[in-house]
């Protein structure tokens, strides 16, 4: 019987860490969601439901080169908007990109950018809150271009 406590102890462990993995999963499959909506809410109507954009009229954020080469400009063209050309898989496009001053808090802008890097064939690196924080900081509060 010596056996009994120890076999105790590993079943409530194991339980305790099952009901954490529950918890934990949950939290992080509703912050991927997020992303998704607020693609969906924001910007779906003009990059398409699957970032194919909108022939040479919107550029596509499906497997975009824009993406990573402007990585650290995206958290402020979302926030402030774009107005100018732009090339994006070697086409050039030159419309007008509403910004989201006041809709997006700089955690919305991360989960709607993190979607956006694991989608429709982009593969990039997750953004943190923190670094959306501080890359918004230098945003002026004017349109970009």
């Amino acid at each position: 019987m010596s056996w009994l406590p120890s076999l105790l102890r590993a079943s409530a462990a194991a339980a305790a860490s099952g009901l954490l993995a529950i918890s934990v999963g949950g939290c992080f499959s509703n912050k991927q969601n997020e992303g998704a909506k607020l693609y969906q809410t924001h910007c779906s109507s003009c990059h398409g439901e699957q970032g194919e954009g909108l022939r040479r009229l919107i550029p596509p954020v499906a497997a975009s080169d824009y993406l990573v080469k402007h990585r650290n400009e995206l958290p402020c063209l979302i926030r402030q908007g774009l107005n100018g050309p732009i090339v994006v898989n070697g086409i050039e496009y030159n419309q007008v990109m509403p910004g989201h001053k006041t809709d997006l808090t700089d955690a919305d802008i991360a989960n709607l950018l993190n979607f956006v890097q694991q989608s429709w064939g982009n593969h990039n690196p997750p953004y943190t809150v923190r670094e959306i924080s501080e890359l918004l900081a230098p945003c002026n509060g004017s349109i970009i271009r």
